[in-house]
């Protein structure tokens, strides 16, 4: 390719060259110097089921997921690569009562592509693997494995009780914009959290140190 590989086109292989063109530069790896920047709206955040917000309210202290349930939300996104060839984002959700921001780190892993969600100087809290494909020139990530850490340790949620974590990233010609939906169910329980939304999207000089 001439060029470094993301951890998304390592995970798809030849499958990469299905992605609508505009997916294959923004899954691409992020050259040195310089950031992914977007913004957008996103069309719902959240989850109306009050009930699991204190669980949500304690991932948000580590940037992961927040308790709320709000629509028509403005949102940024920063994307860089480090120095292992991991990529790194940011997403900051201007909520009605103050920006929070989402923290998350992907890596391709002999397992494939794992995200670990949230900041911490022990790494995040959450940590996912996914299963990676290409449906109509979109990405589509489901989760296969999903762990806590707990008291320093990881630990790998029994499927029983682990969420069902999905993501569909697609491009929308008509609109010129990029789309996301993100999904979370519980067995049983169902849809617990969720965001959607589009942004448009480009490749900046970066002005920040970041994470090299």
């Amino acid at each position: 390719m001439g060029h470094p590989l993301s951890p998304y086109e390592r995970a798809l292989g030849d499958a990469v060259e299905s992605l609508h063109p505009r997916l294959r530069a923004y899954f691409a790896a992020v050259p040195v110097g310089r950031v992914g920047r977007g913004a957008g709206v996103f069309d719902v955040v959240g989850t109306p089921r009050r009930w699991t917000w204190p669980v949500l309210a304690l991932l948000g202290r580590s940037g992961v997921v927040f308790p709320v349930w709000e629509r028509d939300v403005a949102f940024t996104v920063e994307n860089r690569a480090t120095a292992t060839g991991a990529i790194t984002a940011r997403r900051t959700f201007e909520l009605a009562e103050c920006a929070r921001t989402m923290v998350d780190r992907v890596a391709f892993t002999p397992i494939g592509i794992v995200d670990e969600l949230g900041g911490g100087r022990l790494g995040g809290p959450v940590r996912a693997a996914f299963d990676v494909d290409v449906s109509d020139g979109a990405l589509v990530l489901q989760s296969t494995r999903v762990g806590v850490r707990l008291a320093g340790l990881r630990i790998e949620l029994p499927r029983c009780i682990a969420p069902s974590v999905r993501l569909v990233e697609s491009f929308d010609d008509a609109s010129e914009r990029q789309r996301v939906a993100v999904t979370i169910d519980l067995p049983v329980i169902g849809r617990v959290y969720e965001y959607s939304g589009s942004f448009r999207y480009g490749i900046l000089k970066d002005s920040d140190e970041g994470e090299r």
